[in-house]
């Protein structure tokens, strides 16, 4: 990569990746916690994520290229923490464990969507500002539901 716009297109694909997988991961995650608030958060969060791969596939759009993913070892390397923390947790180290996992998860995008947001502004693309904010706003909202959830009750 050599120019912003290919850095873009591949953090495009990075981050389209990530959201496929994590979409693949969210429902395991969900069925190994028992608070409900919780589980309600992560399944809403599902939800959202499938929308957010469509809103991806808008912005690939606006680039002409297709839609498709290239590996990202950050996503899989928080993935596969979350695994671990569902396999050896129990009880409230579970809970908070994997609420806490899901919050690296959305550090991650939280910090890939700015990035290419702001990139998206740089390049003249505004449809793809437009559209990649939405999603920042979205996986800002998500973490502070998160946040929330572990001061009110997961943490106590």
């Amino acid at each position: 990569m050599k120019t912003l716009a290919e850095l873009f297109e591949h953090t495009l694909k990075d981050v389209y990746y990530a959201e496929n997988a994590i979409a693949k991961a969210l429902p395991k995650v969900s069925s190994a916690v028992k608070n409900p608030a919780l589980k309600q958060s992560l399944d809403d969060h599902l939800a959202e994520t499938k929308s957010q791969i469509k809103t991806l596939e808008k912005v690939f759009k606006t680039i002409g290229v297709k839609a498709q993913g290239e590996k990202c070892d950050a996503a899989d390397g928080l993935l596969k923490e979350t695994d671990g923390v569902l396999a050896e947790a129990q009880g409230v180290a579970l809970e908070a464990g994997a609420l806490a996992a899901c919050q690296a998860v959305e550090h991650y995008e939280i910090a890939r969507y700015g990035s290419l947001r702001e990139w998206a502004k740089v390049l003249g693309n505004e449809q793809a500002h437009v559209l990649l904010s939405e999603i920042l706003d979205q996986e800002k909202a998500a973490n502070n539901k998160l946040t929330n959830l572990a001061v009110t009750s997961i943490n106590k």
